[in-house]
């Protein structure tokens, strides 16, 4: 496949509007009727109910279980593990098409991955294997602390000499090859050098099975005890979890995975059979780290050492778990005695004592709880208001589900607040604003707050007809919002596109700054497909947005005014703005 140059926007635009998502999804996954649109059980995890749909018109899937959603290339991407230049070549030939590709000073920012890398880091793998087979010291320490040969090998462990050579091992790649890989490094003196030495290596793979980087734990008393890998193009510590490819594969029906801190936990509980534990890399369970979690599995639970360490990296993890959280996904957190650690606990009590303390393990509103009452007095009437206040400060970044009800009802007890009166605090943001109704708009299966900007863009998504009622993009960037410019991004793309539909949309935007926000927008359903009714939102939000704008100009005028005199210009403005907030208070 050619990497010459960038993809023409304009060819995937063709090409989305020539290929029927039906028949990409419907290849591979078996899809059944269900009114205007197609279902089947989610090819991305484990259900029994189905809950992924395909929409023709809109020709974009989304599963209402886990929440993955887009276009016929994001599904190939997903479901074939391909990159996105690859996804596109394969759609292009199930119509018989060639990918153009454009002048190289046209290629995007972001790098592909780069497939020797993964070449390079596999024949590393390979080579620490056979040094650990040569090495004593290494296979001994690995027996001492009990792992056997099969699970050893059953994770490619490895051991990095003393004496490392494998930059000349691997010489062939070049050193600016290893060095982007992170097997090498660059001193200031331009030498290169290997970077692991007398470790333990254990490689870390990615949900395909490929070696993306290394994790060495020294033998003997160096510093640091634990060396990962760097940053690389294809290694992000934040968003990989280890253990996660072995545990997919050795583990026959997924429900549950067990979030342990190190590697030696992980494979000495697979060892004893918990063949379900993964642990971050060296780094706080990230809100990456959450999703991918909850997507594959309906049960997290997150165990930690009982230290005062342990608990605040498990506070961490709690915190940023809220806001990925839905009614049919559960979190748990385990605290292991003080000096244990899942290596030692499970050596000690064996696989079925230590799954019931799993079994057992604190709800996170159990843990939510605890943890607030430990920071506060609530025996006085100023501790009960702290813990609330704090409380609400996380309940607000979750999504209105029944869990933060359930949530809101012991926060109201704990601290005898009225439900009302807790529920009023929820609601207002950090102005102290109360925020209007229409704002609690449906993403997925999960009720979020949204701006009238963001609900107006997720109308349109979904809706390109709307563009036809929708100010002209110039007004719209007037209004010097948040989220205006993509707003009137979309509006453009709409007029010069007119049939396009969400799919395409998604794609206009893809690799662009604005990316994450559509997608995270796009994930929102209606309850309704009543054109009236969408129409009558949609006016009600551009209504707020003028409404938000003017009151922007006329506190920005106010405080101007406070401090210098005002040009004729500026007063006639406030002087109109000032009438129209007279005359229309709550438009």
């Amino acid at each position: 496949m050619s990497t010459a140059g960038r993809i023409p926007r304009e060819f995937i635009d063709q090409l989305l509007a020539r290929v029927d998502i039906i028949d990409v999804v419907g290849s591979r996954v078996p899809l059944k009727k269900a009114g205007r649109e197609y279902m089947a059980c989610c090819p991305f995890h484990n259900e029994k109910t189905p809950s992924f749909t395909v929409s023709p018109t809109k020709q974009f899937y989304h599963c209402f279980g886990c929440g993955v959603h887009g276009s016929a290339i994001s599904f190939l991407m997903e479901y074939e593990h391909l990159e996105y230049p690859e996804a596109i070549e394969a759609l292009a030939r199930t119509i018989g098409v060639q990918v153009p590709r454009e002048g190289a000073a046209d290629a995007p920012t972001r790098k592909r991955k780069d497939p020797n890398l993964y070449t390079l880091l596999e024949e590393a793998a390979v080579w620490f294997q056979a040094q650990l087979k040569q090495n004593p010291d290494a296979t001994g320490y690995l027996q001492q602390r009990g792992l056997s040969g099969e699970v050893s090998t059953r994770f490619g462990l490895g051991y990095a000499p003393v004496n490392s050579n494998l930059g000349r091992e691997l010489h062939q790649y070049g050193e600016d090859k290893l060095v982007a890989s992170g097997m090498s490094i660059r001193n200031d003196a331009g030498r290169v050098y290997d970077r692991f030495r007398e470790r333990i290596m254990f490689p870390i793979r990615d949900r395909r099975g490929r070696v993306i980087g290394f994790g060495g734990r020294i033998i003997g008393d160096g510093t640091p005890k634990y060396l990962n890998s760097p940053e690389t193009d294809i290694f992000h510590k934040g968003a990989e979890l280890y253990g996660l490819f072995e545990a997919r594969h050795d583990t026959r029906k997924l429900g549950r995975l067990l979030v342990v801190e190190g590697y030696m936990d992980v494979i000495a509980l697979a060892q004893y059979g918990i063949t379900y534990a993964v642990a971050t890399l060296g780094t706080a369970t990230t809100p990456e780290h959450i999703r991918q979690l909850l997507r594959l599995v309906p049960e997290v639970v997150f165990c930690f050492d009982g230290d005062r360490a342990g608990r605040d990296a498990a506070w961490r993890a709690l915190e940023n778990a809220l806001p990925e959280l839905r009614d049919d996904k559960e979190i748990r957190f385990l605290f292991l005695p003080q000096g244990e650690d899942p290596d030692t606990q499970v050596r000690s009590i064996g696989k079925d004592a230590f799954e019931a303390q799993v079994a057992e393990a604190l709800t996170l509103s159990a843990y939510l709880i605890a943890g607030l009452k430990e920071r506060f007095n609530i025996s006085t009437k100023e501790g009960k208001a702290r813990l609330l206040n704090d409380g609400l400060k996380l309940l607000v970044t979750m999504p209105v589900i029944l869990f933060r009800e359930q949530i809101l009802g012991e926060l109201s007890t704990l601290t005898d607040t009225p439900l009302e009166v807790v529920r009023r605090h929820l609601k207002k943001n950090s102005a102290g604003e109360i925020i209007p109704a229409y704002n609690q708009a449906r993403l997925g299966d999960q009720d979020v707050r949204r701006t009238p900007i963001e609900h107006a863009i997720a109308l349109l998504l979904h809706n390109p007809v709307l563009v036809e009622v929708a100010d002209s993009a110039e007004q719209i960037l007037d209004y010097d919002l948040k989220y205006t410019g993509l707003l009137a991004a979309i509006i453009e793309n709409i007029e010069e596109n007119p049939h396009i539909h969400l799919a395409g949309l998604l794609e206009q935007f893809r690799q662009t700054e604005h990316e994450s926000v559509v997608q995270r927008l796009s994930n929102w359903r209606l309850e309704t497909d009543d054109e009236a009714v969408i129409r009558r939102e949609f006016a009600d939000c551009l209504q707020q947005i003028r409404r938000q704008s003017r009151q922007k100009q006329l506190e920005i005028l106010l405080h101007r005014g406070q401090t210098q005199v005002l040009s004729e210009q500026e007063r006639s403005d406030l002087a109109y703005l000032l009438l129209q907030d007279y005359k229309s208070p709550g438009a």
